[in-house]
C-alpha cells in the first residue's frame, strides 16, 4: 500500500463519510499516522441525494474528494481500496491493494440499504445511497418520462408515469415532494403533449405516520404538504412483492409502475473479520461502549451508523444521521489521544440538534428540543443548515446559485440523461 513506516501510532480509518472524515480532520498533524480507506475517492453529502435524483443538483455539487480534505494534513494519507477483511489477532487488514498493520482501528462504513430480505424488491428496485443509485434514479425518471411521451396506449404511458416510493422518513419525504415538483413544474412545460395529471406519485409508509422519528406535529404538517402538492400517502402500508411493473402490498392496493424506489431502511455495512458477538443481532451495527471501542477489542473503534451504542436515554441505539456520527468522531479524536497518553478516556453523551425535512419549495418541518414549526420559515432553517454543513466552500456557492436559480424559475437544471439506465442489467 506504500505507506511509510511511523514512529508514531497508525490510526486506520475505514470509511469516508461524516464519522471518517471528522476524525480524519480532528486528528490533523496531531503526533499519530492517519489512513484513510474508502471505495470511494470522494465524501458524499447524503441528505442531498435526493437533489440528485430529482435533477436539481449535479452531483459534484454534492461530493467533495477526500484527498483534498486531507492535502494539509502531513500526517494523513488516503487509499482508495475496498476492505475484505479485518485480522485482529495480528492487528492488520486485508484490501484490494493490499495488506495494512495497524495501531487504532476505526470503523465508519456507514449503513446500506435494507431490502428486509425481500428478493424481489431488491431485484426490482431502486435504491438511493450512493451517487451512481442517485444518478441512476435521475435517468430512469427522465427516461420513462421519454418514454411515456411516445407509448401507445394510455395504460402503458401510465406506469411510465407512476412513481412509488417506499418508505415515509425524510429521504422518502423529500423525494416524493421533490418528483411533486417535477410533474407540476417541468412536465407541463417539457412535455407539451403528455397531461400532467396522468404522472401519479405514491408514498407507501409502514407504520401509522410520515416522519415517524418526527414529532406528530411534523408529521401532520408533512403529510398535509405532501398532499397539497399531490402526492398520495399510504400509510399502515408495506409492499409485499414487486417483479419490476406491479406493485403488491399487505393491502388491497396494486399499483402498476416502472419505477419503485426504496426508501424504507437501513442496515449496517460491517466488515468481516470480528467476532459474530460483536454484531449486533439487529440492524447488523457493532455493539460499542461509551468511548466507541467495539465489545471485546481494545483497539478497534466504530464510528455512527455502523456503532450500536445503547444507553439510558437510547436503548436501541442512536439515530442513524449525519450528526451522532460527526459528534462521535470528533470526540474519538481527542479520546484516541488520551489513549495513546495514558490519560482517562471521556464518555460519549449526543447532544441531540434537532430534526428537519423539507417538502418542497417554501415547505418544511423543523423538530427543536423546545421549538416545532413548519412552513417558509422552516424550509430557509433547512436550505441553511445544509449549506453549512457541505463540505468545500465551492460546493455551497454551486448549491446556494442553484437553489436561488431553481427558486426563481421554477426550473430542475440537471435533466440530463448522461449514462442511461437499463433495468434488466
Amino acid at each position: 500500500m506504500n505507506i511509510p513506516k511511523s514512529e508514531v501510532p497508525r490510526i486506520v480509518i475505514i470509511g469516508g463519510g461524516f464519522a471518517g472524515i471528522k476524525l480524519a480532520k480532528s486528528l490533523k498533524n496531531k503526533a499519530v499516522q492517519v489512513v484513510l480507506i474508502d471505495k470511494n475517492n470522494y465524501h458524499t453529502f447524503q441528505p442531498l441525494l435526493y437533489q440528485v435524483s430529482s435533477a436539481g443538483l449535479e452531483p459534484d455539487s454534492i461530493a467533495y474528494p477526500l484527498r483534498k480534505i486531507l492535502k494539509k494534513h502531513e500526517n494523513a494519507f488516503f487509499r482508495l481500496a475496498e476492505v475484505y477483511s479485518i485480522k485482529p489477532e495480528n492487528k492488520s487488514i486485508t484490501t484490494s491493494i493490499g495488506q495494512l498493520n495497524y495501531d487504532y482501528l476505526v470503523i465508519a462504513t456507514g449503513a446500506k440499504t435494507n431490502f428486509f430480505g425481500n428478493k424481489a424488491v431488491e431485484a426490482n428496485s431502486m435504491a438511493m445511497k450512493t451517487v451512481p443509485q442517485a444518478l441512476n434514479i435521475r435517468s430512469l425518471i427522465l427516461q420513462n418520462f421519454e418514454k411515456a411521451a411516445i407509448a401507445n396506449s394510455k395504460a402503458s404511458r401510465k406506469t411510465f408515469l407512476n412513481f412509488v416510493i417506499v418508505g415515509a422518513g425524510p429521504t422518502g419525504v423529500e423525494l416524493a415532494g421533490a418528483i411533486a415538483e417535477l410533474k407540476n413544474h417541468i412536465l407541463p412545460r417539457d412535455y407539451h403533449d403528455l397531461n400532467a395529471s396522468d404522472m401519479q406519485i405514491h408514498l407507501l409508509e409502514g407504520s401509522a405516520r410520515v416522519l415517524s422519528p418526527m414529532s406528530p406535529h411534523a408529521s401532520k404538517k408533512a403529510e398535509k404538504f405532501l398532499k397539497n402538492l399531490g402526492v398520495h400517502v399510504h400509510c399502515n402500508t408495506f409492499v409485499k412483492h414487486y417483479d419490476g411493473l406491479t406493485v403488491m402490498t399487505n393491502t388491497t392496493l396494486q399499483l402498476q409502475t416502472e419505477t419503485l424506489i426504496w426508501a424504507a431502511g437501513v442496515t449496517g455495512n460491517p466488515v468481516n473479520g470480528l467476532r459474530a458477538e460483536a454484531l449486533s443481532e439487529r440492524g447488523n451495527r457493532y455493539v460499542v461502549d461509551e468511548y466507541n471501542m467495539v465489545e471485546g477489542y481494545d483497539s478497534i473503534f466504530a464510528l455512527g451508523d455502523i456503532a450500536l451504542m445503547k444507553t439510558q436515554k437510547y436503548p436501541k441505539g442512536h439515530p442513524q444521521v449525519a450528526q451522532p456520527a460527526i459528534q462521535q468522531g470528533e470526540l474519538l479524536s481527542k479520546n484516541l489521544l488520551k489513549l495513546i497518553q495514558g490519560k482517562p478516556l471521556k464518555k460519549f453523551v449526543y447532544n441531540d440538534k434537532g430534526s428537519m425535512a423539507t417538502i418542497g419549495r417554501n415547505k418544511a418541518v423543523v423538530d427543536l428540543s423546545q421549538y416545532k414549526f413548519a412552513g417558509i420559515f422552516a424550509w430557509f432553517v433547512w436550505m441553511f443548515i445544509h449549506l453549512m454543513a457541505l463540505v468545500g466552500f465551492r460546493n455551497r456557492v454551486v448549491v446556494l446559485f442553484n437553489w436561488i436559480y431553481n427558486y426563481i424559475n421554477f426550473d430542475k437544471s440537471a435533466r440530463l440523461i448522461i449514462r442511461p439506465f437499463n433495468k434488466l442489467k
